[in-house]
């Protein structure tokens, strides 16, 4: 008998396994030494749940270190390292929808919707001035924004390939999209101050302020779907003689309005919450104003801002004050406006995607 016929019957065909309860079970006991832990010390919850993921991040691999191999106790270690950084990152994101949501949904009622604070003392009022604002001024700076920003784009990937413009172009872009947005409204602020004088606040001024925002990433987003488009399909429209303007708009951009689309609504998501840049160039009021070329504009930001400084005086029953009610539940109305800006960029995206077939 050979020595590779010895080494085939000596080598274990396979190796003890873990079963399949062990992780909870290491998860039970990791609970209940932290547990206990925290009965003997009286430390709080937060480092209890620390202290038990700790002990299951490293109980689970020993385990599989004593039973199994080295190679299956680093791949359940490494596999407790990437679930455990999944939850610190979902773990924030839930527990603030689930405070929103708890804090807010009591407040907010069709009255809510569709009545603002002009005249209001003390509890009641509603958003519906601020809602109106937000959808006036975000509309009005992605009115100015997607045109400059998917002309840029377009330069910079048909026309501008290699310049000395384009480098210079996309250099700056980039160092717009680290502007901080107090910037941005500081800037528009001292524009409109210059041209109508220091008592300026209008809606078209907080909507230039946003549009500095958006155009770096209405740029960046375009520019890269752009780039995505297969440049066989430039060429062949190229060599039936049609033009590279008409090209562009034919070819190029029915490719990529997919990604464009999905770009552009992420972009509004993004700066739909912007308080800082509002709160100087527009300013606040408590009344409903449909004309952003005159007199002050509330955002929602603002208006939960607002509420949350000046709350009002607590109530005869000895609850909060209604401010806190109404900051909370602008706070829900807003976020559920981003949800539904990235549930319609997605949508979109699925429907304009190129077909794979």
């Amino acid at each position: 008998m050979t020595t590779l016929e010895l080494d085939r019957e000596t080598l274990p065909i396979s190796h003890p396994r873990l079963p399949s309860w062990a992780p909870a079970l290491v998860a039970v006991v990791a609970a209940s030494l932290a547990g206990l832990l925290g009965l003997l010390t009286g430390w709080a919850w937060p480092g209890l749940v620390v202290l038990a993921v700790l002990l299951f991040v490293a109980g689970l691999p020993g385990w599989s270190l004593v039973l199994e191999n080295r190679r299956a106790a680093v791949d359940r270690l490494m596999t407790g390292l990437v679930w455990v950084a999944f939850g610190v990152a979902v773990l924030p994101l839930v527990w603030l929808v689930w405070l929103v949501v708890s804090k807010g949904a009591g407040a907010v009622d069709m009255r809510f919707l569709t009545y603002s604070m002009r005249n209001v003392v003390g509890a009641g009022g509603g958003v519906y001035h601020a809602l109106l604002g937000t959808l006036i001024i975000t509309l009005m700076a992605a009115l100015i924004s997607v045109p400059i920003g998917l002309f840029t784009a377009i330069y910079l990937v048909e026309y501008g390939k290699g310049s000395r413009l384009a480098r210079w172009i996309t250099f700056l872009v980039d160092v717009m999209t680290g502007i901080p947005s107090i910037v941005a409204g500081l800037f528009a602020l001292a524009l409109f101050v210059l041209i109508f004088g220091p008592s300026v606040r209008m809606g078209f001024a907080g909507s230039v302020a946003l549009s500095l925002l958006m155009i770096p990433i209405v740029v960046r987003s375009a520019e890269e779907m752009l780039r995505l488009v297969p440049d066989d399909l430039r060429e062949a429209s190229y060599a039936l003689g049609v033009p590279k303007w008409r090209t562009v708009l034919k070819v190029v951009l029915p490719t990529s309005l997919g990604g464009i689309i999905t770009g552009i609504t992420l972009a509004i998501a993004r700066v739909i919450g912007e308080t800082a840049p509002l709160l100087l160039t527009a300013g606040l009021t408590d009344s409903v104003n449909t004309n952003p070329f005159a007199e002050r504009m509330t955002t929602l930001p603002v208006y939960i801002y607002s509420q949350f400084t000046s709350p009002g005086v607590r109530l005869p029953d000895g609850s909060e004050a209604p401010g806190f009610a109404r900051a909370w539940g602008a706070a829900l109305v807003l976020i559920v406006i981003v949800m539904l800006l990235n549930l319609v960029a997605r949508i979109i995206g699925r429907i304009f995607a190129p077909k794979k077939s």
